[in-house]
């Protein structure tokens, strides 16, 4: 390989890896001097250089400059520091290392801590040191690739991304995200959904980890956060701040609950995430295959904020019994104590979530057997 194939071989893995130049270089030039103490027998005093212009590789030995009183052998009386440790000193080594008067014969501004390097580049160091450096090149492109991809990732974690479906085993769906492939687990998709190969698919970065090997990228569409990303995408009044999302609460695939409240007395929360006709609220249903979503109404006041996340239900009583427990009792009448409780539980359990509240439901005879005396609404 001449220079400018060199040089070309470099920009090509640069341009398909996008990592920066200099760590190919560094790392050809670290894998070099490898190569070249294997095959020449070179002690450690060696450095390789990379021409970054014409490609043109060159060898150096070099010596560095130490003081003239340096000691020439280990003194026969040894010293210790205060905890005992024993001090070495450094010896001069005159394969190495050259003192200041010695280096100073030849050129006046030399100083301690310099270095005279002397070529020492052999004729067949190309062929010798490429088969040698081969492995520890990718090696150290492969770490520059994972670690180029982790900045492109790192900050990635929590958000709503776009991807392609790529590839499926038994377990998972793998997601071409561009540079990496994100992994779906399949019961992390929305229950029932089917997902196509070849389709572009949005999904919920759970957790971005590096562990030194592979860079893993775990996606999810059942997470409670994707349905908040989702109406983070389609209700722009949530990016500006007119309007806040307190929380979420989900079933996947069945319903979820979300909870808003407006900064502008001229901004209807609700009305704004449904969107003219339901379609803000209707591209969100879609991406999430027909699951129903409750726009709640946050309230400072948890009683209100109780009573708003037990939807559709109505007239109820909401008693807050222990604010540090976070525990809440409700008393619902006839069918109100059905739809607060809702189809398995489901609409109690969502509320619960919703409010980080315990809440237990009775009806009024149920609490009056407990003992409890029902205070009225407001």
């Amino acid at each position: 390989m001449n220079s400018k194939e060199f040089l070309s071989a470099v920009d090509n893995i640069v341009k398909e890896k996008n990592i920066n130049p200099e760590v190919v270089f560094d790392a050809m030039e670290l894998a070099l001097t490898s190569a070249y103490k294997k095959n020449f027998k070179s002690k450690t005093n060696v450095k390789v250089f990379i021409n970054r212009d014409t490609g043109d590789i060159k060898v150096y030995s070099y010596l560095t400059v130490v003081p003239d009183d340096i000691l020439e052998e280990y003194p026969e009386e040894k010293e210790y520091d205060e905890e005992g440790n024993e001090i070495k000193p450094e010896i001069f080594d005159p394969e190495t290392q050259i003192k200041l008067s010695d280096a100073r014969k030849n050129d006046k501004s030399l100083n301690v801590g310099d270095t005279i390097d002397t070529e020492v580049t052999p004729n067949d160091f190309g062929r010798v040191a490429a088969s040698t450096a081969k492995q520890v090149i990718i090696q150290k492109v492969r770490e520059a690739e994972r670690n180029s991809i982790l900045e492109d990732f790192g900050d990635k974690q929590d958000e709503l991304l776009i991807g392609t479906v790529a590839l499926e085993d038994t377990d998972n769906y793998f997601i071409d995200l561009g540079r990496t492939n994100g992994i779906l687990p399949k019961k992390d998709i929305i229950p029932g959904e089917k997902i196509e190969m070849g389709s572009q698919i949005k999904v919920y970065v759970s957790k971005v980890d590096n562990n030194g090997k592979t860079l893993l990228v775990l996606l999810s569409r059942s997470h409670y956060n994707f349905v908040k990303r989702l109406f983070e995408l389609e209700i722009p009044e949530l990016s500006d701040g007119t309007i806040l999302l307190h929380s979420v609460a989900r079933i996947p695939g069945v319903r979820s609950k979300v909870a808003i409240e407006s900064t502008n007395n001229n901004v209807d929360p609700v009305g704004a995430c449904i969107g003219e006709k339901g379609s803000r609220i209707g591209r969100i249903i879609e991406e999430l295959h027909g699951e129903k979503i409750d726009i709640v109404r946050y309230d400072s006041d948890p009683a209100r904020f109780i009573e708003n996340a037990l939807s559709p239900a109505k007239d109820l009583t909401v008693m807050i019994l222990d604010e540090k427990k976070k525990e809440a009792l409700v008393i619902a009448d006839g069918d109100n104590f059905s739809l607060a409780i809702g189809k398995g539980g489901q609409n109690a359990r969502l509320a619960s979530r919703l409010t980080k509240y315990k809440i237990d439901i009775k009806t009024p005879e149920q609490a009056r057997e407990d003992g409890i005396n029902i205070v009225d609404r407001d």
